[in-house]
């Protein structure tokens, strides 16, 4: 028996389970053969439009714009429906253990038609608040952008430094792209910031380097007093399509890196500048991708070369898996580390005094500021998306972090 049979038996028989409980739903509430016949027919057409784009896309472009909404309508449409279920099973569990203290105390069960359709009727209410959500984070929510401040405070900062002000921006993932006017009022958020530096982190394209052609002249307006930087993260390397040869995603790889050239991006590749300010000066460093589970080409020693270790130190990863496992308890002492990657999977709830995520799951620092050993990383929500085309409650994102002598 082939190995991916029982994965894909298994998901069969969820999706089956899924799709009967949602169906019963609609069959309680209704009696409308034509309401009942549409629901249907709409399932199955959103699964056919799925697989027949798994199928049929051609996989040495790389995830295009078709593939990701043919994925936003699977999950728009699959997840309210987790909704359902929790409420059905849950009062099917209800009504299985009112019938055992029935049977066992002998006693007869009250009829539970009425029941059964207010239960029906509550848990498409519910579906319906992720159905809508989903599809506003389609339309619109990938382009909710929203400035992000802190201001952090250091006791070892040079005082030239007191004020300065860093904007940080990550996971462009041009090849996403489709409406430019929406991309431009998003660059043209970033320069009203009017910050001394300007640091991307990282994933300028999903996976092609000519996935940025059309967008060369939007992202080239960027601007910042003192500069502008980059590093690379886990997408730009290539690796998540097929080459032709492996000439191919050589060149390819040498072509995303001149984009950053293109647009005014000095890109660090396990370096590091010195930023100075009336006489004084901090460190910044860039290392390549180094992510756990994936890519790790970044070497942190390599981009410390000829650093004291006390220099006021800025780190660019892009993977903030690589602060948790390797930076923050490293003795060299790197204050503030700037992360992207996790996009916060693009969907959660933020709220005050709440936050989730299926992201944090997989990361411990998955969206926002977190200090550990006095020490901070901010972990950017991402400026773009890939796979699902919307964002849901987790909006892209541009961080400003004002420097402040303590």
């Amino acid at each position: 028996m082939p190995r991916w049979l029982i994965p894909v038996l298994i998901l069969l028989i969820v999706v089956v389970a899924v799709e009967l409980y949602t169906f019963q739903a609609f069959k309680t509430i209704t009696k409308n053969k034509w309401i009942r016949f549409s629901f249907l027919a709409v399932s199955i057409a959103v699964y056919i439009y799925f697989f027949i784009t798994v199928i049929t896309y051609d996989r040495s472009k790389g995830q295009t714009p078709q593939f990701q909404m043919a994925m936003g309508v699977l999950l728009t449409f699959s997840i309210p429906k987790l909704f359902v279920i929790l409420v059905l099973f849950g009062e099917d569990v209800y009504r299985w253990i009112v019938k055992v203290i029935s049977a066992i105390s002998g006693s007869e069960t009250q009829p539970l038609a009425g029941r059964r359709k207010f239960i029906s009727q509550l848990a498409l209410g519910i579906a319906s608040i992720p159905f809508m959500s989903f599809i506003y984070g389609i339309v619109k929510g990938k382009y909710n952008y929203k400035v992000i401040k802190y201001q952090l405070a250091f006791d070892d900062l040079p005082e030239a430094f007191d004020g300065y002000t860093i904007t940080q921006i990550s996971d462009i993932h041009s090849g996403s792209f489709t409406n430019k006017e929406k991309i431009q009022y998003g660059v043209d958020l970033i320069n009203e910031q009017q910050s001394d530096l300007l640091l991307f982190t990282g994933d300028i394209v999903n996976n092609k380097a000519d996935e940025m052609d059309n967008w060369i002249t939007v992202f080239a307006q960027l601007k910042a007093k003192e500069g502008k930087y980059a590093v690379l993260g886990n997408h730009d390397y290539g690796d998540y399509m097929d080459w032709k040869s492996p000439e191919d995603k050589v060149k390819n790889f040498e072509d995303v890196k001149k984009i950053h050239q293109k647009i005014g991006f000095d890109l660090l590749l396990d370096e590091h500048r010195y930023l100075e300010k009336d006489g004084q000066q901090i460190a910044l460093l860039g290392v390549e991708n180094w992510g756990k589970g994936f890519n790790q080409a970044g070497d942190l020693a390599k981009a410390s070369a000829k650093l004291k270790k006390d220099d006021f130190k800025i780190l660019m990863s892009h993977d903030p898996s690589h602060w948790q496992e390797q930076v923050k308890q490293d003795d060299f002492n790197y204050h503030l580390t700037l992360s992207g990657h996790t996009h916060g999977l693009q969907m959660g709830i933020e709220i005050p005094g709440f936050r989730f995520s299926p992201s944090q799951f997989v990361y411990k620092q998955w969206a926002g500021l977190y200090q550990e050993y006095g020490r901070y990383i901010n972990v950017n929500r991402g400026f773009g998306y890939h796979a699902f085309p919307g964002r849901v409650g987790i909006w892209p994102e541009i961080t400003v972090i004002e420097l402040k002598k303590a």
